[in-house]
């Protein structure tokens, strides 16, 4: 496994610590490897409505500009926060290109695209 990939391995892991924490029974996530040096994450999600609150923001949090230096230096310390907070989806906005996110009731779907370096 390259350095990465386990990027995008602790991508998938911070989303589900956090849709856990809001209340999540149901998860399901998905990696393509578009070519070599492209990935697109496919991650769905239902929460509990009382913590709405904590989705206001994701979109703008995981639509951070991408900060390779920061990616490079904290990527390992994802899921090492407290769950459920905007703070690990500030980090995994730094280190995606581009998400999408779509919120319908109480499911979040979620396409994060990410450049494989």
């Amino acid at each position: 496994m390259t350095h990465e990939e386990k990027k995008v391995a602790k991508i998938i892991e911070e989303l589900t610590i956090f849709f856990f924490a809001i209340g999540a029974d149901e998860i399901h996530s998905g990696i393509r490897k578009v070519d070599e040096h492209h990935a697109v994450i496919d991650f769905e999600s239902n929460f509990n409505p009382e913590y709405a609150d904590k989705l206001d923001r994701m979109s703008q949090y995981l639509n951070e500009e991408k900060n390779e230096g920061m990616e490079d230096i904290y990527w390992e310390l994802a899921g090492s926060g407290d769950p459920g907070e905007s703070s690990q989806l500030l980090l995994i906005g730094m280190m995606t290109d581009k998400a999408d996110v779509s919120i319908e009731g109480n499911v979040v779907k979620l396409k994060l695209y990410k450049e494989l370096l």
